[in-house]
């Protein structure tokens, strides 16, 4: 199993302290930090997975990347494909509904990277979420890039509410998947030069690893 490692880089240890809720108009931080390093790495297509309301798609798309964007919510989508085309980005963009907790619907080695902010802590088991790794690190070519990010065991909201097994805990009708490094690591076993930084976010704030991995 690969070892998991602090990042290093400056450029990613720094922690996020900004006042932006993690749902807004504005281009999330980590997805910020995603396209510099997307672009160093050379990516062109990206998969972004539990794409919301395309705040980090449509930032993708305007950097130039083409994107294949997933999400389970209908109006979402329908959402994302009307801001596209607005502007003027649709020939960038594909926004389609699934659920990932079904194979992903691309051949092997189609992407040259993933991204996903707070999609991997949402009502899915640990098996679910193995699997999902794994269907991802089947789609991104050698070499491919996955970055995500996870709510974790220092939240503030960790272990309150009501206890729904294997770190997920429900308030208000919500479940979270609070992760702990164990559990970064159950899901890398496809990848290599596995790296975790921690950052903050929203007013709380949230606390959030992200997580870098290349296939």
């Amino acid at each position: 199993m690969n070892k998991i490692l602090n990042e290093q880089n400056p450029h990613w240890e720094r922690t996020y302290t900004n006042n932006h809720e993690m749902f807004g108009a504005e281009p999330s931080e980590p997805a910020q930090d995603a396209v510099t390093l997307f672009k160093k790495q050379g990516a062109r297509t990206v998969l972004e997975l539990g794409a919301g309301q395309g705040r980090d798609t449509l930032f993708f798309g305007s950097e130039g990347f083409h994107v294949q964007a997933l999400d389970y919510s209908h109006t979402g989508i329908e959402v994302i494909k009307a801001k596209a085309l607005e502007l003027g980005l649709s020939d960038y963009i594909i926004a389609a509904e699934h659920d990932v907790r079904t194979p992903l619907p691309f051949p092997d080695s189609f992407f040259d990277a993933c991204y996903a902010h707070m999609l991997f802590c949402m009502a899915m088991t640990t098996s679910e979420l193995e699997s999902l790794a794994s269907e991802v690190a089947r789609v991104l070519r050698p070499g491919g890039i996955c970055i995500y990010t996870v709510r974790h065991t220092g939240d503030p909201h960790y272990g309150t509410g009501i206890y729904r097994g294997e770190g997920m805990y429900e308030a208000n009708g919500f479940i979270v998947h609070f992760f702990d490094r164990k559990t970064i690591e159950r899901l890398a076993v496809k990848f290599s030069d596995v790296k975790i930084s921690e950052f903050e976010e929203g007013i709380l704030p949230r606390r959030l690893f992200l997580v870098t991995m290349k296939k």
